[in-house]
């Protein structure tokens, strides 16, 4: 369970967002520009909010007042980018195994040969980032988020760089991702239709401000 209370200003931006998140998939929907990679990077410890709170769990991530703010390292939280982010020197392999090696073995939730199966990446196991199509790319970033156990997977726009024969292919790895993994998800997007097959509840956000659920 994810619960935050957030404020952040930059320049003439503001933000402001509270809500509870629990297992399954929250969808954040608003235009570009509106502050939902913002609240993604509060949540996934990249910016440090003006005041406020975040929870995860037992774990108190941030609490401005008490002056405790968890770094991104230790916030054990799994990010997926629009781009993947992959390393290009790396085989798909050791891109999975990226994150899956740097936690203690008692952490760890999943194993490769699991999340492979799962994301049907079994058989790109050795191949470099630059051979694959960008939706391979994307369920190898998808798989390299799990393999390091996080309470919380946030997706920032992950679908938003591929064309819509690609969108299909990956929406159902996101929906077995939510069914079989039960690890609560923050999935943001200005796509409507990709939250209608997806999310079990919808929030919006406008102009900085979160807004109550706008239903899925």
């Amino acid at each position: 369970m994810l619960n935050f209370d957030l404020h952040f200003s930059r320049g003439g931006f503001e933000l402001t967002a509270a809500a509870t998140v629990g297992a399954g998939v929250t969808g954040v929907f608003g235009p570009s520009g509106s502050g939902k990679s913002t609240l993604l990077a509060l949540l996934a410890g990249l910016l440090s909010p003006t005041r406020g709170t975040v929870n995860l769990g037992d774990r108190i991530l941030v609490d401005t007042h008490g002056k405790r703010f968890v770094p991104a390292w230790d916030r054990h939280v799994g990010l997926v980018f629009q781009d993947g982010q992959l390393f290009p020197h790396l085989t798909v392999r050791d891109n999975l195994l990226y994150g899956f090696s740097r936690i203690a073995p008692g952490l760890r939730r999943f194993d490769l040969q699991g999340v492979a199966q799962l994301l049907e990446l079994t058989p790109l196991l050795d191949r470099r980032p630059t051979l694959l199509s960008g939706g391979e790319r994307q369920r190898v970033a998808l798989g390299r988020a799990l393999l390091y156990s996080p309470q919380l997977l946030l997706l920032d726009e992950p679908l938003s760089s591929l064309d819509d024969r690609l969108k299909q292919q990956i929406l159902p790895f996101l929906k077995r991702i939510r069914d079989e993994t039960r690890i609560p998800m923050l999935y943001v997007t200005h796509a409507r239709s990709e939250l209608d097959y997806l999310a079990d509840r919808v929030l919006g956000m406008e102009s900085g401000r979160l807004q109550a659920d706008v239903t899925a």
